[in-house]
């Protein structure tokens, strides 16, 4: 199977609605499920920037929506915070 690269907007607004101690859990949550939906993919692997970027302001504001880049070799889809 080819290699695949992809830019994607994910927007966070599902984990807003979480309750303020779980947000960033729920973020991170939501892009693996963006991932495997529209990737097609069953094992998602997020970078660590992108993990530090949702982080970044602690588990209570996390933002509104994320710009990531993802890359697909065979089944396994790595995703990394777009620049």
């Amino acid at each position: 199977m080819a290699e695949a690269d992809r830019v994607y907007i994910v927007p966070l607004k599902k984990a807003k609605r979480k309750p303020r101690s779980r947000r960033a859990n729920a973020a991170i949550r939501v892009i693996r499920e963006f991932l495997q939906r529209h990737m097609k993919a069953e094992d998602v692997k997020l970078d660590n920037q992108l993990n530090e970027y949702i982080w970044e302001r602690g588990i209570h504001k996390i933002p509104p929506r994320i710009k990531i880049k993802a890359s697909k070799k065979e089944n396994t889809v790595t995703a990394s915070l777009f620049k």
